[in-house]
């Protein structure tokens, strides 16, 4: 239950450059079924999602999903790692990031600018087709701001992010990957940040830099979830409450883990996150993954989340989803009977795991 989940959407822009076979085997390889693409509800584990980003780039040699006329070839991202790592600081490492990408990408650029408190990386984008475009701006902002919250040591929150094109149907994912300040319609995607992060010393090293590539691509579009931080401790213990009679308080987990409330917000807050959010990605997450790999009933879930009610369950499912519960489950064609998906989405046993990007 520690999983975080991904839109069905970013999977199917995953496989859209995929021949049918190459789909298939992609699919098979990340252990996801091609049904579950057709539902717009469903969602993913991160692992499962990370799994999926290996085999594409495998699949193509391209740690970029085909979107550019020029590959990034398998072992790019870690060549990029590997010499920002002994930048001075964080606006050193951004520059040299930028200038990374420019080699192994043509179509896409991005571009430092700084005007006073402000700090903004702009976006050129020359691939027509727009779904592409899109998808390519997307994985692009996520390489780029998890490498440099791993290089930071902790999340690092985007003041302001404006997009190009229309705004999609999941524009929600965006408050979750970057920031809850979003804008679409503009002349050009735009990040903003504080440029006072710019000093930020890079904390990272060659040791450190192996962890980070042996867990890559979840590493990277997770943002720097460091397993001992306040935002894992949280979910930890909210793990422990599953199937009690009431929901922790913040004052509960905080005496759990021998803070004061205060100290665990401060220290929540430092990691670009609080109570609410934690405890809300949580539920959800646990609510798709019962949902989706279980055959337990809506009301025994609803119990297992410590909700007053199926009424409040559904209430708060349909909020996190935009749908009920069991709508959800009825839209992934009850996947949860099929024995092939109530094991862990990872590379099967029989299949040699690539890395994507090589220590």
């Amino acid at each position: 239950m520690q999983k975080d989940t991904v839109s069905i959407y970013f999977l199917r822009a995953a496989v859209a450059r995929l021949s049918p076979a190459a789909k298939a085997r992609v699919l098979q390889s990340a252990s996801i079924s091609a049904e579950l693409l057709l539902s717009d509800t469903a969602r993913v584990t991160a692992a499962s999602f990370a799994n999926l980003w290996l085999a594409v780039a495998n699949e193509l040699d391209d740690e970029f999903f085909g979107l550019c006329e020029q590959k990034m070839k398998v072992g790019s991202f870690a060549l990029l790692c590997h010499s920002v790592l002994h930048s001075r600081n964080l606006g050193q490492a951004i520059t040299n990031i930028l200038r990374g990408f420019a080699i192994f990408l043509e179509d896409i650029k991005g571009t430092l600018t700084v005007e006073g408190e402000q700090a903004t990386i702009s976006m050129t984008n020359h691939i027509a087709l727009p779904a592409s475009r899109l998808f390519a701006e997307e994985t692009y902002l996520v390489m780029l701001h998890g490498l440099m919250c791993w290089l930071a040591g902790k999340r690092l929150s985007p003041s302001s992010v404006e997009f190009s094109g229309a705004e999609p149907a999941y524009w929600r994912e965006y408050a979750i990957m970057f920031s809850k300040n979003l804008s679409f319609g503009a002349p050009v995607t735009k990040i903003r940040f504080s440029a006072k992060l710019l000093a930020l010393p890079v904390v990272q090293n060659a040791t450190t830099l192996k962890t980070f590539l042996r867990h890559a691509p979840q590493s990277v579009f997770l943002k720097y979830k460091n397993p001992s931080g306040w935002t894992m401790k949280l979910r930890r213990q909210l793990r422990l409450s599953l199937g009690g009679a009431q929901w922790p308080t913040m004052e509960d987990v905080a005496l759990a883990l021998h803070v004061t409330p205060t100290t665990l917000h401060r220290r929540l807050e430092a990691e670009g996150s609080n109570y609410q959010s934690v405890k809300d990605d949580f539920r959800r997450d646990a609510g798709i993954e019962y949902l989706s790999n279980t055959q337990r009933t809506i009301a025994e879930i609803s119990e297992l989340l410590s909700f007053q009610d199926v009424s409040a369950f559904r209430r708060a499912f349909k909020a996190w989803t935009g749908v009920q519960p069991s709508y959800y489950r009825d839209s992934n064609f009850n996947l949860s009977t099929s024995p092939a998906t109530q094991r862990p989405c990872t590379l099967p046993p029989s299949m040699p795991v690539r890395k994507w990007m090589p220590a």
